[in-house]
């Protein structure tokens, strides 16, 4: 990392033709991968990366600049590039910023360092895996399995003299399994990761994921194909919270709302969904996936009140889309590495628990759909609406989970979901995930209770032609 004096200079350069504003962002990273197909250890990625963005702010426009020289001299000629690229013309007085270092609100423990732990023990537990999954059944076709780690050093000064400096580590496991019988495919995933060391491997066995993995795609193939049509939801906390992520987090972003492209603009203190539901992103939860001391522009991270019973309260802001708004930042300013500039980005967000009994939500419903597991999907923040694969689902009837399904997915309208939740589990599910936006990926988590939708319009196997089929084609 780079000491003041060099910080400094660095900045005044940045500013040297009247800029507003000046940030420079160091990285040092070193990350491992390794992955098993096909009965095998078919890959290892191993390697490290330092460099330093800066950028400058002009009049509302910004300019960034990175690099991977780390000498001063090379750090001071990418920040003349950022200034000139700004359009600064003024030439400004030197000043000598004064930085203040700031000290977390919290720790993130990191016991086992990613450098400490041999690669013959991360292809133990890979193999061990491959094996566990493989084992549970001879359907089993093809098992895929992912071990990777990061440890990341980042610094961040600004001309406001705010300092800032952490080290993250994030460790991941994946399996990916495919299972076939009698012409039919399916598949089954699972995933686990925080932010933590290899400490992560004393709390979820590998060999459990697999093997969990390995169960759903076996289960799948003895499903029978979803029912089409409007009905009752219940989505199982183990859903985790790509519900809320896509449908409304995106959509509380507020480089997006000031853009016109979230159907939540102008709708700060009104009633956007039932009164059992409050959403929050936080950055301090222990461990998890999405978790930081500092976001990538220095701000701490941060614990924001998205929706409080049903109203909306606050949006997600970085510094510069605070600054169009005239408030502070959320601490949600990140990005994938020192070559990309932050944005607004989620950390870890989620629905609260409420009172309700998960089971009980379950006994509760006459009729619907059980959504245990959630896919992929696609969601238009501009007006909310969404299409979701299930990836694990069941038929509830009288009360009773009869029976898994295939082939459903879930098409709504996010407000409208969150309007017309009526139950809510004092239950809490998270999951992991790599969150896509603007060409960046950011690691992230996602939460919710088990919770009951009133209505809603799953796709499956139709027969014939009607309105209702019409309707779900057109989406």
């Amino acid at each position: 990392m780079l000491n003041k004096r060099t910080l400094a200079r660095v900045l005044d350069e940045a500013l040297k033709k009247g800029g507003d504003f000046a940030e420079i962002y160091i990285e040092e990273k070193q990350g491992n991968n390794i992955f098993c197909e096909d009965n095998r250890i078919e890959k290892i990625n191993s390697g490290r990366e330092k460099g330093a963005g800066i950028r400058v702010v002009k009049d509302g426009n910004t300019a960034y600049v990175y690099t991977n020289d780390l000498s001063s001299r090379g750090l001071c000629e990418a920040a003349a590039i950022a200034n000139h690229a700004a359009g600064s013309k003024t030439n400004r007085q030197p000043e000598e910023i004064a930085f203040s270092l700031k000290q977390p609100t919290f720790n993130i423990e990191c016991k086992r360092l990613p450098n400490e732990v041999a690669f013959d023990e991360k292809i133990k537990h890979v193999l061990a895996a491959n094996r566990a999954a493989r084992n549970l059944s001879d359907e089993i076709r093809q098992v895929t399995v992912a071990i990777g780690d990061m440890n990341k050093k980042v610094q961040i000064a600004n001309s406001d003299g705010e300092l800032a400096e952490e080290e993250r580590c994030r460790v991941r496991m994946i399996v990916n399994t495919v299972a076939a019988r009698e012409g039919i495919i399916q598949t089954g995933y699972e995933s686990a990761g925080g932010v933590c060391g290899w400490e992560l491997l004393d709390k979820v066995s590998f060999e459990d994921l697999a093997e969990k993995a390995a169960d759903l795609s076996i289960k799948m193939l003895s499903a029978r194909s979803a029912p089409a049509g409007r009905m009752p939801v219940v989505m199982s906390s183990s859903a985790g919270g790509t519900m809320v992520h896509e449908a409304c987090g995106h959509g509380l972003e507020a480089d997006l709302v000031q853009k016109g492209l979230s159907v939540y603009k102008h709708k700060k203190g009104q009633q956007v969904a039932a009164d059992g539901v409050s959403v929050i992103d936080d950055a301090t939860i222990d461990g998890k996936y999405g978790s930081f001391c500092f976001d990538d522009e220095g701000n701490y991270g941060q614990r924001t009140v998205l929706i409080n019973k049903g109203e909306l309260q606050q949006y997600m802001y970085d510094r510069l889309t605070a600054s169009k708004d005239g408030t502070k930042s959320t601490g949600n300013g990140r990005r994938e590495s020192y070559q990309e500039k932050p944005i607004t980005r989620m950390s870890n967000t989620f629905i609260v628990p409420g009172n309700d009994d998960p089971e009980e939500v379950i006994k509760s419903t006459k009729a619907g759909l059980l959504v245990k597991k959630m896919g992929g999907g696609q969601v238009n923040t501009t007006n909310g609406d969404f299409v979701f694969d299930v990836q694990e689902g069941y038929i509830i009837e009288d009360g009773e989970i009869k029976y898994p399904v295939r082939g459903a997915t879930l098409t709504g309208n996010g407000p409208e979901v969150l309007r017309n939740i009526d139950r809510v589990g004092n239950d809490l599910g998270f999951s992991i995930g790599v969150c896509g936006k603007d060409g960046q990926g950011v690691p992230v988590s996602d939460a919710q209770p088990t919770i009951r939708i009133r209505e809603l319009t799953v796709g499956g196997t139709l027969m014939g032609d009607s309105p209702q089929v019409k309707r779900i084609r057109r989406k």
